[in-house]
């Protein structure tokens, strides 16, 4: 992994939407900590699965309920907003897919604009220009290339990371991010420390119920 002061966190972007699609997100973060990094797995440590399950215990008519579904998209993307600028140290974007994962691609822009080290990881063919992808997804690297395996994927972090050590610390930090942003990463700072004490307080297995309540009291409580 290389010689850091801590270690460091990585966030695991990409598809969660069927078991094929979350078996390969938790290949890639199980890589990464046998490597020794620490990860940040959406799938396993972010808000969906657990807004999904609180929903579900309202009914089929929850998704019909606007303020619900606007807190909880809000929540969402506080919270990986907050991952991605505050948290982690670097992030890996899986691309595979027949169209790289919207969500992916927004956190992996984040990232870029924020000066954080990024690995781009595609073992699937499919591409969307005749057999090259899109180059305002390679431009997010300097490299303008993806790795093809996950072995690679730990060597690449790594080369990453230590080529950000040597360039200093990001200038988008503190005062010089926006408002809106100071404000969406503080959110989610707040939404993150919630889960936390949700899932220390609970088993494992035991439903969500007071989440979307929690959820809302923290948004009210925004100054």
């Amino acid at each position: 992994m290389g010689t850091f002061s801590h270690p460091k966190r990585i966030y695991c972007s990409g598809p969660l939407f069927c078991p094929e699609e979350r078996a390969g997100m938790s290949r890639l973060a199980t890589a990464l900590e046998t490597a020794g990094y620490q990860t940040f797995l959406p799938q396993r440590d972010g808000l969906e699965t657990a807004a999904m399950t609180a929903m579900d215990l309202l009914g089929a008519g929850a998704n019909a309920l606007p303020p619900v579904t606007r807190l909880v998209s809000r929540a969402i993307f506080a919270l990986d907003v907050y991952q991605v600028l505050d948290r982690c140290d670097g992030l890996v974007l899986n691309l595979n897919g027949r169209v790289p994962d919207e969500g992916g691609v927004a956190e992996t822009a984040l990232a870029f604009a924020a000066g954080k080290p990024l690995v781009l990881y595609k073992d699937d063919a499919r591409s969307a220009f005749g057999g090259q992808d899109n180059s305002m997804i390679l431009g997010l690297t300097p490299r303008f290339a993806t790795v093809s395996s996950i072995e690679e994927v730990v060597a690449a972090v790594g080369r990453e990371l230590r080529d950000a050590a040597r360039q200093g610390p990001s200038p988008y930090e503190g005062r010089a991010r926006p408002p809106h942003v100071a404000r969406t990463v503080a959110f989610g700072a707040r939404v993150w420390t919630l889960l936390e004490r949700l899932r220390a307080h609970r088993p494992p297995a035991a439903p969500t119920d007071t989440l979307l309540t929690e959820l809302e009291r923290l948004a009210d409580d925004e100054p």
